[in-house]
């Protein structure tokens, strides 16, 4: 799975800290922190009819994040939904449309790796382009060498830009001719895959691991949710690959790409032996979700 470039996005307008620039002129400092080490937090946020989904939960955890990482002169949530929608109506984008937010500790004074060489404050970027969901109706999976990150190391609370983790699952993924790696924890458990979470489906009742090393991402907790009011039996669990090689669905969540069907993981084919739809009707129940809720662009 390769994302293609979109015509649409050729001339689209990114804010800079609160400045709007076409996107060939969008850039940020050899200074900033982002360059230099990665250091900076994002979100992924989709719209739909007008309203941006679940933007209060993207934002509490952006600034959590933020908060974690020691950020100085965080900018308000005010602030961030200003620039956001901004952005979206100089590129008159109401549906369709995902935003990648992202929070930089700021531009450095000289090179360096002490935070206190940071004094001009956060960097925020608006990147919104025309994207539907990128995955295709199923995909494939296979598990990477990459263990997921945990609390001893770097915790996945903290939703960084430093991305090394995924991106090389990513690569053992690209090489292995699936759509996306499994990546395990340190005790040999499923986490997640290198950019979604995973959940999967047996006689009707839906599971997940812990988010002990994976993101407790946004669309996850909503599944989880959707779940709680509607009486489909869900638990979160330490899962092993038998489990899900023998499921009757698996399933990823995320912003990117909503709710995708996997069909293969490792060379096994995902056989639903107990007939339930499951999938189908969450799926069902999301989208009736992404039709009512989210925040109104103003």
């Amino acid at each position: 799975m390769l994302q293609g470039f979109n015509e649409k996005n050729k001339d689209i307008l990114v804010s800079i800290n609160g400045k709007l620039v076409h996107r060939d002129e969008a850039k940020v400092s050899v200074f900033d922190s982002v360059v230099q080490g990665g250091d900076a937090v994002w979100e992924g946020l989709r719209v739909y009819n007008g309203r941006v989904f679940s933007l209060e939960e993207h934002l509490e955890r952006l600034q959590n994040s933020a908060h974690a990482l020691c950020f100085k002169e965080i900018p308000s949530n005010e602030t961030i939904k200003k620039a956001l929608f901004e952005t979206l109506k100089a590129n008159e984008m109401m549906d369709e449309t995902h935003i990648r937010l992202t929070l930089t500790r700021g531009e450095k004074i000289t090179s360096g790796m002490d935070p206190r060489l940071n004094q001009k404050g956060c960097t925020l970027i608006v990147l919104a382009e025309w994207k539907p969901p990128v995955y295709p109706p199923s995909i494939t999976l296979a598990t990477s060498t990459i263990r997921r990150n945990n609390p001893m190391f770097l915790d996945s609370k903290i939703h960084h830009n430093n991305l090394l983790n995924n991106i090389l699952a990513k690569i053992d993924a690209n090489n292995a001719g699936a759509d996306a790696g499994i990546m395990l924890d340190m005790n040999g458990f499923v986490a997640e895959a290198n950019g979604v979470n995973l959940f999967c489906i047996r006689k009707g009742v839906v599971l997940t691991p812990f988010a002990d090393a994976c993101l407790p991402g946004i669309t996850r907790a909503l599944i989880l949710e959707i779940c709680a009011e509607n009486n489909i039996p869900y638990a979160e669990k330490n899962l092993s690959l038998v489990e899900f090689y023998t499921a009757d669905e698996v399933f990823t969540t995320g912003t990117m790409g909503e709710l995708t069907n996997v069909k293969e993981i490792d060379g096994r084919e995902i056989m639903n032996k107990s007939k339930i739809e499951r999938l189908e009707e969450l799926k069902i129940l999301f989208r009736a979700k992404t039709k009512v809720s989210g925040t109104p662009i103003i």
